[in-house]
């Protein structure tokens, strides 16, 4: 029933926000930024329309507050009715951009990104859920640490999303008898965000960093030695973690050692999924523009992949699995109101980093791209500050040999970029996709998780920000 409401809810909202593309494309005044809406992230405020009021900022702060203390002191109200205080806080700020600053492109680039947003991580959801990945072995603090090395390394493959879907089940099964929240935490920090840092696949701002000209595998040739000491350091912490956790004192349980595997219809599904992420009319001319419709040929395979690998799954894994689509219907409701009531934040952003780009070195991208990208969406985030840091040294962002000209000369600023907006996401629950949809798989499973607040102040903050302090001082710091 759930899965029958996500989809009937993400269809009305494709065909009410189509219908709004046709009519606004039909307006002289708005017909060229309608016709350049499902572009990747990046395509700024040089659309002819004014910043916002500093003052809509706060519906994305009051959304931010609930998330945050919803589950803390008004569990009972936010459980049942979060869907509707994400969908009002989202429609206060589509109402003024569309009563108050007549703008429609920025509401038809934002669905589009929220389309193929969910439409990725749902079909990843749902074929995921189709695959059983059974170890029979003993939890142990070194067995731990190598499904999260090879989570990370798995993270540049099917992507953070895919990598995290894949392995939060039987990583939840192994540890049964000893879980804990930080076993969980250190799987967001390290398969859902920082391990995906390799290659375009692995995160999105690294894919439009891709579709904007920048080579394949540039990430993984300037980027891998920072990306190893930084996940190895974040291992061994776990280790330290993992290790003062005993367990049941009397646990007589035998292992066989084996790993099972089962699902072979489901990974083939995985594989269409991340074929499809390059079926991009900017990837490949054949592919047919659909503009100014805010969904493309990738989004609607993603769709159809969701609803056939739900359809064919083998129901004795999916029971398994315990599988629901609660987790990816919360991960629906909440982020189309992020989505939407971050774009005046995100305007102001890109109207700051423009302005003052010039002034800033490469370990300041860094910091200013990380940290925002722990509470924004990093793909946006990524593409306000790469056309910043390409306007410093006078070149285009849209321009592929522009783009390629700056890797080549200026590597440094996109190595600062590109490991900001990557390695922040794993700062808050809402940093990045699959991090709230491994909390969701997990509190479903049984096991109570931080709440926002403590999540940052007992986890990311003291944990990760010595550990991206050493990435700055080490790579960044005095340069540029």
């Amino acid at each position: 029933m759930l899965g029958k409401k996500l989809i009937v809810f993400t269809l009305l909202a494709t065909l009410l926000f189509g219908a709004l593309s046709v009519v606004a494309a039909s307006q002289p005044e708005t017909a060229n930024a309608v016709a350049s809406v499902v572009q990747e992230a990046g395509e700024t405020a040089e659309a002819a329309h004014e910043l916002p009021d500093p003052f809509m900022v706060l519906p994305f702060v009051v959304l931010l507050l609930m998330i945050a203390t919803g589950p803390l002191f008004y569990e009972h109200f936010w459980e049942k009715h979060y869907p509707k205080v994400s969908i009002l806080l989202g429609l206060v700020t589509v109402v003024y951009y569309l009563a108050a600053l007549h703008d429609t492109h920025s509401l038809l680039h934002t669905l589009a990104e929220y389309l193929s947003f969910i439409a990725l991580l749902g079909s990843l959801f749902v074929a995921s859920g189709g695959i059983l990945i059974k170890v029979d072995k003993k939890s142990t603090p070194m067995l731990n640490v190598m499904i999260l090395l090879f989570g990370a390394v798995l993270a540049n493959i099917f992507g953070t999303t895919g990598a995290s879907m894949l392995l939060i089940r039987p990583f939840l099964k192994i540890n049964k008898d000893r879980i804990k929240p930080y076993h969980v935490i250190f799987f967001i920090f390290l398969i859902s965000n920082v391990g995906g840092a390799l290659t375009p696949i692995g995160d999105p701002p690294l894919f439009i960093g891709f579709l904007r000209g920048v080579s394949f595998f540039w990430f993984v040739e300037h980027i891998w030695y920072i990306w190893l000491p930084s996940v190895l350091l974040i291992a061994a912490v776990f280790y330290v973690f993992d290790v003062r956790n005993k367990g049941p004192e009397t646990n007589e349980t035998e292992y066989s050692g084996k790993i099972e595997f089962k699902g072979g219809k489901s990974l083939i599904y995985l594989g269409i999924i991340l074929l499809s992420v390059f079926i991009d009319h900017g990837v490949m001319s054949w592919v047919p523009d659909l503009r100014p419709f805010p969904i493309g040929l990738r989004e609607i395979i993603m769709f159809a992949v969701m609803y056939f690998s739900y359809k064919t799954a083998d129901k004795e894994i999916l029971k398994y699995n315990e599988f629901e689509f609660e987790p990816i219907r919360e991960v629906a409701y909440l982020f189309v109101g992020i989505f939407a009531t971050m774009v005046p934040a995100l305007q102001l952003i890109a109207h700051e980093a423009n302005v003052y780009g010039s002034d800033l070195s490469a370990g300041v991208f860094y910091w200013t791209t990380g940290g925002l990208s722990g509470f924004l969406d990093n793909t946006p985030t990524f593409m306000n500050f790469l056309s910043a840091a390409m306007g410093k040294f006078s070149l285009d962002v849209n321009s592929a040999k522009e783009v390629v000209d700056f890797q080549n000369m200026h590597a440094l600023y996109l190595r600062a970029i590109s490991v900001g907006a990557v390695f922040f996401g794993a700062m808050s629950y809402i940093g990045n996709g699959p991090n709230f949809m491994v909390k969701s798989i997990t509190e479903r499973a049984g096991l109570r998780m931080p709440s926002f607040f403590t999540y940052m102040v007992k986890y990311s903050i003291p944990i990760l920000i010595p550990i991206f302090t050493i990435v700055w001082l080490v790579f960044f710091y005095g340069r540029g």
